[in-house]
């Protein structure tokens, strides 16, 4: 019993002293971590700017000796020698082997950084951190080297923002909820991989994927997705490149690649790429080329084997609008005269500029691609729409090819010939096909079929007006043609024919040229009142020649055999006159008041409506706004520079109004008043019409088109009021489109019994379509419908 006793209280010692013993090693490892940890802290702000050159702060530090963790919490670090922050986090925690040391090696087995904060600034000759990087490379030369090896084995970033800012320019990008996973890399290995992703400036769009890039020879390898990539860093580079105006894109990608960043060349890439709301013009709604979307699918380009293979690119609604102003162009006026904004940045070498670099690359991918083995198994543009305005005239010439669509099929270097179709429809009239055959391996042999039919001849008349005086209100285009081009020369015939071209009467202006087209006229045109030539073109597609000897002949021709034709062209003229006076009415630019021909038609009308009480007519008013504002902006702002210059305040004559009239809207004291006047300082106002407007400063060509429109009507009704016949006339007002003849217009259909002048005109015309000369271009006319 006694000795059971003994080894019970011996056993109770030993427990005691063990638990003591814990006791102190546990204490011992509080109060080390409890002081260490500060001591760590201390140690890390106090001796920052020796070992970094920066100044380094934190909220608390917690390191255990023991396990080798180490936490940082609220990190951040300063710019050198300012008080702005190069890089914080909400936490930085790091283990270390500790046993590692013992064979000379630190090993960071985990590495977190939890929503880190980074700024990256170039300021053109340096980046922010160029001193971290001469600090901590190890000087080759020394003979002296570390006998440590580094080893990180696992780096997580959570939640991160970094800004990218470039003072130059300036850049200022974000790119937020950064995410990255990496195994880290040991000392004797050359490769480093990681996962990211992130989301865009915006935070609508995101990047996602996988890289691995070996640090010794640059070799990369790239997996990405891309979702709705809001590309503001090409907008923000591009600023440097252009004057003014606005750009906005999104991007989407899945793309696999392989390459090197040594070599450009080097690179090997499959995927998909989709750019989506593409947009860069003067303004958000004034857009100089756009697109809704682009999609190239690609099965594999590798510029260092030649090889280009797309399963398919696809356009789209692309919109191109090309203007010309008074000196410069869009696009000058956009990048600089002849695109010297750009030659200035890509003249200095040591500038950077990603679009620039982007250009530069997509140039040489395109010289690579003619001399590669290059497929696209289909090649589609729907429904574009291609713009071109000539404001340099005296009034504004537009005209666009929309609906525009482009196929092809099997664009291969292999085959023998590629074929493609292009379609579009022309605004304000007309259609125009093109097909193409193409040697793949030869630009200057392929063969082309042309057709563009259906243009109203007035759609020319700014030019026509400008250069010759005389409009025209009457003419139909129609230009086709067959090209056949073999190492570049050309063989080809062109065909133009205009049918039933008429000019109007001669504008007076001191600004306009004159030639006598109204003597021109009788003997470019034939007997059956066309302009039909063939115009063959030889030579080389850097020289062309253009031989006009069918031209020349048919002139010489008309010379001697038009006058013995004048009772023909005559008896022509009185019906074509009969039916278009009978059943159209029209009025010039700013026209009120009636011609007394135009009276004398009016009153005609009314006349035999109230003779046949059973006949009715339907009147269609065609107004052509857009130029009658154009001609109305132009007289009220030469007006109102024409009082103040006179020094008259309200009284503003019949003599005064014909003196305005005739003045060059391109008068040089005129043109000098709107460039010092109100809005020079908007540079943005490149056309005459957007200075005349702001002169202008009101709504005053609003209130006189309304004005214009009203009278017109009131006039022509006063008519019919007279005789009581305004209950069998149905007027459809401001029908607002642009009339194919050039000039606003009534157009006017009976219901009923109709003039016996107009029927026996119409069936003149039937007559003498379907007899030589005319029944050849039959097929060609329309005849206006009686009812």
């Amino acid at each position: 019993m006694i000795r059971f006793l003994t080894k019970k209280s011996n056993a109770s010692k030993i427990k005691k002293s063990l638990l003591i013993f814990s006791g102190i090693v546990i204490l011992l490892v509080v109060l080390s971590i409890l002081f260490i940890s500060p001591l760590v802290k201390y140690l890390v702000e106090s001796n920052d700017e020796k070992y970094t050159g920066r100044q380094i702060t934190m909220d608390w530090a917690y390191v255990n000796p023991f396990t080798g963790f180490v936490h940082f919490n609220n990190f951040k670090a300063y710019e050198v020698k300012k008080d702005t922050l190069f890089f914080s986090a909400e936490n930085v925690s790091a283990d270390f082997s500790l046993l590692k040391l013992f064979s000379k090696t630190v090993e960071i087995t985990e590495l977190v950084l939890d929503h880190p904060r980074g700024v990256v600034i170039n300021t053109k000759k340096h980046f922010n951190f160029d001193d971290l990087i001469l600090r901590f490379t190890p000087d080759s030369l020394s003979s002296s080297k570390s006998s440590f090896k580094v080893n990180i084995l696992k780096v997580k970033i959570e939640h991160g923002e970094f800004y990218y800012r470039e003072k130059a320019i300036p850049i200022n990008y974000l790119v937020k909820d950064l995410n990255m996973e990496s195994p880290g890399k040991r000392w004797d290995a050359d490769t480093i991989a990681s996962t990211f992703s992130f989301l865009s400036q915006d935070g609508k769009g995101g990047m996602k994927g996988n890289f691995t890039i070996n640090v010794e020879n640059l070799d990369y390898r790239l997996a990405t997705s891309i979702r709705n990539f809001d590309l503001e860093i090409i907008r923000q580079y591009l600023w440097e490149l252009i004057n003014y105006g606005v750009f906005s894109a999104k991007m989407d990608a899945t793309v696999k690649s392989t390459g090197n960043f040594k070599d450009p060349n080097n690179m090997d890439m499959r995927g998909r790429l989709s750019f989506s709301d593409f947009h860069l013009g003067k303004t958000v709604k004034d857009d100089y080329v756009a697109f809704d979307k682009l999609v190239i699918a690609i099965e594999r380009i590798s510029p260092i084997h030649k090889i280009f293979h797309f399963d398919s690119i696809v356009l789209h609604h692309p919109f191109l609008k090309y203007e010309e102003f008074d000196s410069l162009n869009n696009a000058e006026m956009l990048f600089g005269e002849k695109g010297s904004n750009i030659s200035d940045v890509t003249s200095q070498a040591s500038r950077f500029n990603l679009v620039i670099e982007i250009g530069r690359y997509l140039k040489k991918l395109n010289r690579s691609f003619f001399h590669s083995q290059y497929k696209i198994n289909k090649l589609i543009v729907t429904n574009g729409d291609f713009k071109f305005s000539d404001f340099s005239l005296n009034e504004q010439f537009s005209i666009s090819a929309n609906s525009l669509s482009v196929r092809a099929d099997s664009v291969n270097k292999n085959n023998k010939r590629i074929a493609m179709y292009i379609k579009s429809g022309i605004k304000p009239f007309g259609d125009l096909s093109v097909t193409l055959s193409i040697n793949p391996k030869d630009s200057g042999d392929f063969d082309m079929y042309y057709h563009l039919n259906k243009i109203p001849a007035s759609a020319f008349n700014p030019y026509l007006i400008s250069y010759t005086s005389f409009p025209m209100d009457r003419g139909t285009i129609d230009l086709n043609g067959v090209w056949n081009v073999r190492n570049g020369e050309i063989k080809s015939v062109n065909h133009v024919l205009v049918i039933e071209p008429r000019l109007s009467k001669r504008i007076r202006n001191r600004n306009f040229r004159w030639i006598p087209l109204n003597w021109v006229m009788p003997f470019v045109r034939e007997r059956s009142n066309v302009i039909d030539y063939d115009i063959p073109i030889s030579g080389n597609l850097k020289n062309p020649h253009f031989h006009l000897h069918d031209a020349v002949m048919d002139l010489l021709k008309n010379v001697f055999v038009k006058p013995a034709t004048i009772p023909y062209g005559i008896k022509l003229r009185t019906a074509e006159d009969e039916i278009e006076n009978s059943l159209t009415l029209e009025w010039g630019m700013r026209q009120r008041e009636l011609r007394s021909s135009q009276k004398h038609f009016i009153k005609t009308m009314a006349e035999f409506l109230d003779k046949n009480k059973e006949s009715s007519i339907t009147v269609y008013s065609n107004e052509y706004s857009l130029k009658e504002k154009e001609q109305i902006l132009f007289f009220e702002a030469k007006k109102k520079y024409f009082l103040s210059s006179q020094g008259k305040e309200k009284s503003f004559t019949h003599e005064d109004s014909a003196r305005v009239n005739k003045m060059s809207i391109k008068d040089a004291a005129f043109m000098r008043l709107l460039k010092k006047g109100r809005g020079a300082g908007d540079t943005l106002m490149f056309t005459i019409q957007d200075k005349c407007n702001f002169y202008l400063a009101n709504n005053s060509v609003n209130a006189e088109y309304k004005k214009l429109v009203r009278e017109r009507d009131r006039v022509f009704r006063e008519f019919f009021v007279k005789n009581r016949t305004m209950d069998r006339v149905k007027f459809y007002s401001s029908n607002d489109s642009i009339p194919y003849n050039g000039f606003s217009c009534y157009k006017i259909i009976y219901h009923g019994p109709i003039p016996e002048s107009l029927q026996r005109a119409y069936r003149e015309m039937h007559e003498l379509n379907n007899e030589e000369p005319r029944e050849k271009y039959e097929g060609d006319r329309v005849l206006t419908k009686l009812k």
